[in-house]
């Protein structure tokens, strides 16, 4: 069931990756409108039949985005946004009401992962995003093509970088694969002595952060450095392996909010928000940050032993 659920899941964002081509391609002003159009059409088409074509065609496929997105051909089109009267308009009536949407997401995935154990996060974070967008057709009463229209021109916006996760993570088990986390382990023993239990968590802990900022994504950074730091000389005090684990991951995640390479989350609203100064979330995120990230260590040396 989980399987299927998930495949759905992929063929939806498929299909509104295909959307987001198909708005491309017919934008007449549009000054990259082929080369966006066949961005947007190949992860499509790959997200919903990726699984039954050869890794090497998906692979080629793979490398002509990248190339699209080095040479600057995938951007915004001219897709016309409401005018700032409407808006002011609508912020007005609805208010906060806004915000059920997006908290429906998180609430639902939470939801689903608590007490259907065997469906997952992922299948969750989707019921959750098919929760949020009834709810959000329910709260403005707007018509259900807008949702096309404005949510090709946000993902048009977001552009390339909105596969950054996809491709940090699969980095990840790759840099694994290559025994990256084995090279960690030696060259951390080098430095730090075993059995100093709180000198194995202060290393893992950073080690994930610094990691994560390399990598963009935690996920990506919690298999090379959980193998090369985790197991060696923090897990093997035994303690509670799954908290363990849970906090590593979110140690991570105070490297997320202080690196530009967590583009979708740090560079992205920088950009719609038209700050000034372009890591103008990631200045103000740091001091968050580095408390998180104190406050990570001392919770795994006296809670997770």
């Amino acid at each position: 069931m989980k399987l299927i659920l998930l495949e759905g899941i992929y063929i939806l964002a498929g299909l509104i990756a295909l959307v987001t081509g198909y708005y491309a391609f017919i934008d007449k002003e549009h000054k990259s409108r082929i080369e966006s159009a066949t961005f947007w059409g190949i992860l499509g088409m790959i997200f919903i039949v990726g699984k039954y074509l050869p890794p090497v065609l998906v692979g080629g496929l793979l490398i002509i985005m990248g190339i699209l997105s080095a040479m600057k051909k995938v951007v915004p089109g001219s897709l016309k946004k409401y005018s700032e009267e409407h808006r002011m308009k609508q912020a007005k009536l609805l208010e906060n009401k806004l915000f059920l949407p997006a908290l429906a997401i998180g609430i639902t995935a939470f939801a689903v992962a608590q007490f259907i154990p065997s469906l997952g996060g992922l299948v969750g974070l989707g019921f959750g995003a098919l929760l949020a967008t009834i709810m959000a057709l329910v709260i403005t009463k707007d018509e259900p093509k807008k949702f096309g229209v404005h949510g090709s021109r946000l993902l048009q916006q977001i552009g390339p970088v909105a596969i950054l996760p996809q491709l940090l993570t699969a980095l990840g088990a790759l840099f694994n694969k290559a025994g990256l986390g084995e090279y960690i382990s030696q060259m951390i023993g080098g430095v730090i002595t075993e059995g100093n239990l709180l000198v194995g968590i202060i290393a893992y802990c950073v080690g994930m952060a610094v990691f994560t900022m390399i990598m963009g994504n935690a996920f990506a950074a919690f298999a090379v450095i959980t193998a090369g730091i985790g197991i060696p000389f923090v897990y093997s005090f035994g303690g509670n392996p799954a908290m363990i684990g849970i906090m590593a991951l979110t140690a991570g995640y105070c490297g997320t909010l202080m690196t530009p390479m967590a583009a979708n989350f740090n560079i992205v609203p920088a950009a719609i928000l038209e700050t000034k100064n372009k890591y103008r979330v990631i200045i103000s995120q740091l001091p968050v940050a580095f408390a998180l990230l104190v406050t990570h260590i001392f919770l795994m040396y006296y809670v997770a032993f």
